[in-house]
């Protein structure tokens, strides 16, 4: 059995999906049968996210700590490298995943960790308060989540078009967040900290921001081929505002994009 909570399907090249900071598996949900059809596809829980066990006792949550876990879940499935997919913390994770042995390609969407040094060197707890409200309101999510209106204040930071997330899905993401054992923790980790060694990165890298992302702005990764992209009209969990996009991007870099799917070439910079 598997060290964390995991959902599989398809055939083919592994690809291993990783959520961000509050959130679970779910948020892939938009692309795993596209996937599917040519990849082995894992969408992870991260420790202490979803319906994965935190790590340790004094082991810190930081992303290098959270890319072993992965690494160990990894040899627990059999699988020596897989191509890494990552969402805000979760492209963090596959970042450091792409700095080893482990990883055939690496894609990070909308990827914390790239600022300049660490945000709060000190460790300071951040405010909670979003956090202790959506705890309160976690017994009526499922009757809140059926309004739109309501889907889109939960949402609007994250996902630049709320309405395209379906009831079920949103209930869910707004849940984890809620209940998400490890959170206080993991924040102070990333905001302690930042990612450092692109250079080490030798694996197709893609590094794609949502030009609505109101969390994270557009850097430029100082990697050896790296390729840098905006999602327009994408917020920061872009794979519910263009999924058709987004498994693009993954087959893509991961190489696994059929033939007939593939376009001319066409300019760094947007991916539309």
């Amino acid at each position: 059995m598997a060290s964390l909570n995991v959902e599989r399907r398809g055939r083919g090249q592994p690809i291993v999906l990783l959520h961000g900071i509050g959130g679970e598996l779910c948020v892939w949900e938009p692309v795993l049968e596209p996937l599917a059809e040519h990849l082995d596809v894992i969408a992870v829980d991260l420790p202490g996210f979803g319906h994965s066990p935190p790590l340790p006792d004094g082991a810190g949550p930081t992303p290098e700590a959270l890319a072993r876990a992965v690494a160990r879940l990894m040899d627990e499935l059999g699988l020596e490298s897989a191509h890494l997919a990552g969402n805000s913390l979760g492209g963090w994770v596959a970042l450091e995943l792409g700095k080893t042995a482990r990883a055939r390609s690496v894609s990070a969407l909308c990827p914390a960790g790239l600022w300049r040094g660490p945000l709060d060197p000190a460790g300071a707890p951040a405010p909670r308060g979003a956090q202790r409200m959506a705890r309160a309101l976690r017994p009526l999510l499922p009757a809140a989540m059926l309004s739109p209106a309501l889907r889109r204040r939960a949402l609007a930071r994250v996902v630049a078009h709320p309405e395209r997330v379906p009831r079920a899905a949103a209930t869910r993401m707004v849940s984890s967040y809620a209940r998400s054992t490890a959170y206080d923790a993991t924040n102070v980790a990333m905001r302690q900290s930042h990612f450092t060694g692109a250079s080490r990165i030798r694996v197709p890298l893609t590094v794609a921001f949502g030009e609505q992302d109101r969390l994270i702005r557009p850097v430029r990764l100082r990697a050896p081929g790296a390729r840098t992209l905006v999602l327009p009209d994408c917020g920061h969990i872009p794979m519910f505002d263009q999924p058709d996009v987004v498994a693009r991007l993954l087959l893509e870099t991961s190489g696994q994009l059929p033939e007939s799917s593939q376009a001319p070439p066409r300019k760094e910079g947007t991916m539309g």
